[in-house]
């Protein structure tokens, strides 16, 4: 289960915005970020990055405790925006979260087990969506697929949620699906008949060492043939 983070991250409150603003902060090892509360006002504020780092390492839906200097309140990243290249976080959208209080939040999918021989497994969708206690956030779902023959698909309905979870993604939307594996033979096949619906021709390799033609005739002097040189369907 997700769990509240024992370190408290200390933040300051964010006097300078814009572009240079923010990038000051970034160089400072801080990240830029903002506090939503049910509707009041935003917070801006400015948090150690290093700490940040290490806390949502583990899971993006872990529960911070954020002291502000006007008090510390429980937070649940909602928006992380991260650097493309590095991956190290630009800027955090935080929401306030009370104990007792449901929140919606997007759960990774683990699958376990072994599936039947000569089988694949199909991971179609990576995350559910649940609604649970802030401080008992499931951190994935495990989706058990041992045995499982192929042609078995597990719609989110099926998997089993952890005690005060609830579902909020679509039950019947497809999660995992048991596909048979394809032979060579079958790979080839389906190949060979791609290539004829889109006409292309299968051509000779070159024969090492052949003479190459020169312009405007063979290489005995005789003259070329113009239909030699035009692909025959």
């Amino acid at each position: 289960m997700a769990k509240e983070i024992d370190l408290v991250i200390n933040a300051e409150p964010r006097t300078e915005f814009g572009k240079g603003a923010a990038r000051r902060i970034r160089r400072d090892n801080k990240i830029p970020a903002v506090l939503h509360d049910h509707g009041a006002a935003p917070v801006h504020l400015v948090l150690p990055g290093h700490q940040v780092m290490l806390a949502l390492r583990a899971s993006s839906n872990s529960i911070l405790t954020v002291n502000t200097g006007a008090g510390s309140s429980l937070a649940l990243p909602r928006e992380i925006q991260r650097d493309a290249i590095r991956g190290l976080i630009e800027h955090l959208d935080l929401e306030v979260v009370r104990r007792g209080e449901k929140i919606t939040v997007a759960v990774p999918v683990h699958v376990v087990g072994d599936a039947a021989p000569e089988t694949l497994i199909v991971t179609e969708l990576t995350e559910i969506e649940v609604e649970a206690d802030p401080t008992a956030i499931p951190e994935r779902i495990e989706v058990d697929v041992q045995g499982l023959r192929a042609g078995t698909v597990l719609t989110a309905g099926d998997l089993t949620l952890p005690a005060g979870s609830i579902l909020v993604t679509e039950p019947e939307i497809s999660v995992v699906n048991v596909t048979g594996q394809q032979t060579a033979e079958a790979a080839d096949a389906e190949l060979a008949a791609a290539e004829a619906e889109a006409g292309v021709v299968a051509t000779e390799p070159e024969t090492p060492g052949a003479e190459a033609e020169t312009e405007g005739g063979s290489s005995d002097g005789d003259s070329a043939d113009p239909a030699a040189a035009v692909p025959q369907s």
